[in-house]
Formats: C-alpha cells, sequence, structure tokens
C-alpha cells in the first residue's frame, strides 16, 4: 500500500481534530459567556437563541467527533494491512469509493446490502 492513503487519512485526522477542538472552545465559551447571566434570550429578536446555537455547536462538534473516530479506525485498518477491504465480504473497496470516503469499511455492493 503506497503512503497515499496515510497522509489523507493524517490530513483529515487533523481536519476533524482541529473542528473538535474549535466546536468544543466555542462551546465552553459559550456556556462562560452566559453563566450567572439571566437574559430570556429565546425571546430575543436581534439574534440566534442560546439554545440554537448550542445545538448547531453540539451538532459539529458531534460530526467531527464521529468523523475522527472514523479516521482513527482507517488508520488502524491501515496499519493491521487490512483498509481497503471490505468488512463484510473481504474483497477490496473500488479505489474510486476509498477516494470519496477514504475511511470506508464496505464495497459498494455490502454498503447498499446493508444500507450504509
Amino acid at each position: 500500500m503506497t503512503s497515499y492513503p496515510r497522509a489523507l487519512l493524517e490530513r483529515l485526522h487533523a481536519d476533524a481534530l482541529a473542528r473538535v477542538e474549535s466546536t468544543r472552545a466555542t462551546l465552553g465559551q459559550l456556556t462562560h459567556d452566559r453563566a450567572g447571566s439571566n437574559d430570556d434570550d429565546e425571546h430575543d429578536p436581534e439574534g440566534v437563541t442560546l439554545s440554537s446555537e448550542w445545538s448547531r455547536l453540539t451538532g459539529l462538534a458531534e460530526a467531527a467527533a464521529s468523523e475522527l473516530r472514523q479516521v482513527d479506525e482507517a488508520m488502524d485498518r491501515l496499519d493491521a494491512g487490512t483498509y481497503g477491504l471490505c468488512a463484510h465480504c473481504g474483497r477490496p473497496i473500488p479505489a474510486a469509493r476509498l477516494e470519496v470516503r477514504p475511511f470506508a469499511t464496505h464495497c459498494v455492493a455490502c454498503a447498499e446490502k446493508l444500507g450504509r
């Protein structure tokens, strides 16, 4: 296996980690800024409500953490020599699928069967 998948996965790992850290920091700042405040932002016509912003940031943090886990698992498969092999049937995952989804665990046929 060439170094291409590793370099790509390392870049994806760094990007996902940066998004996890950024959203956590923003959530922490939001919590800090609003601590002790009795503002009723749910009825503030001027901006986004606290709960809306919290939900948005939490969703972004969860998505980044999920991607980070998937990338880490792909790197583990790369180290184990199973990267690019379908976890269901054991056949190679097409290169085009891995280019689009570098942390794919199933070939197209198995992914369709499994609904993934």
